[in-house]
């Protein structure tokens, strides 16, 4: 295979993003024949048509789709490399951070992220959006520009980094009968269960202790909110099982009591991002407050 120069790599990069010639051409400010003769030598030189058409759009071709991070890598890579290398002042930066976590970890550390923004970056937003998937496609698509949360399996392209552990505790309302003495499994599997899903589950980390004991929990209730069930545990008998973090910032505000069960292993909580945004300064400097403002509010 012949070796692809920068400039052609460069418009193989805005072709696979754009997924049409003239939306490649006005991104990189080039007449579409050029693009498309460029895309013509790509083909050649590759051996595999790169975008194929289907219906009145192109597509991306296998190959082409299993190429796309790493031309999307070595493009910016090269950018960062060959490029100026202006300081970044964060007093004139405006930009809009991304950042996807739950409401209640979102709760925990959005005061103290918002000091820090108004006193070194007074012109960017930060916009935390809520969970919904746990796929790394916002991620690498730039929708996102960081995963705060309990990490699962992204890929080994996505990097990873500890903030703190927490661990989950039952949050129920002040005066219920758990609350007196400590709680055995049998205890709380007797009450109803509030269960917190995006996805609508029914079970979560308590679900398999309790299997291992002979007990199943009823889960009467599922929403899409930690204070949603924190609400509805303040008003009923129902159990909500909570990170400690969560409960600890919200208690007093919804008058429920916290009680220590068996499922007490602690849990991480993680900042995630793609690895295209390493060398971003702009970024390093979020998941630098991220990193200092849980280390300093939540750990310990």
């Amino acid at each position: 295979m012949k070796a692809l120069n920068l400039n052609t790599l460069v418009v193989l990069d805005a072709l696979l993003e754009e997924c049409s010639v003239t939306g490649a051409a006005k991104k990189l400010g080039l007449s579409a024949p050029s693009v498309s003769r460029s895309l013509s030598r790509i083909r050649l030189e590759l051996g595999d048509p790169i975008l194929v058409r289907a219906g009145r759009r192109l597509v991306p071709t296998p190959h082409a789709l299993a190429l796309r991070d790493r031309v999307r890598g070595l493009v910016e890579e090269a950018s960062e490399l060959l490029g100026p290398k202006d300081p970044l002042e964060m007093v004139s930066l405006t930009r809009t951070f991304v950042v996807r976590a739950s409401d209640g970890l979102a709760s925990a550390v959005a005061g103290p992220l918002v000091k820090r923004l108004g006193e070194s970056a007074p012109n960017a937003v930060l916009r935390f959006m809520a969970e919904g998937g746990e796929d790394v496609d916002p991620l690498r698509d730039g929708e996102v520009d960081l995963d705060i949360g309990m990490i699962g399996h992204l890929g080994p392209e996505v990097r990873v980094e500890w903030l703190f552990d927490d661990r989950f505790v039952l949050a129920v309302r002040k005066g219920h009968p758990l609350v007196t003495g400590e709680a055995t499994l049998e205890q709380v599997s007797a009450y109803p269960h509030v269960n917190v899903s995006r996805r609508g589950r029914t079970h979560g980390p308590l679900d398999g202790l309790l299997q291992r004991q002979g007990l199943n929990r009823q889960v009467s209730l599922v929403v899409a909110s930690f204070y949603v069930a924190l609400e509805v545990a303040s008003a009923s008998d129902f159990v909500a099982v909570v990170p400690s973090r969560v409960l600890g910032s919200a208690i007093g505000r919804f008058g429920l009591a916290e009680v220590d069960h068996p499922i007490s292993a602690p849990v991480a909580i993680s900042q995630a991002w793609h690895p295209r945004m390493d060398a971003d300064p702009a970024h390093r400097w979020l998941r630098h407050q991220f990193r200092d403002v849980c280390h300093r509010e939540m750990a310990g």
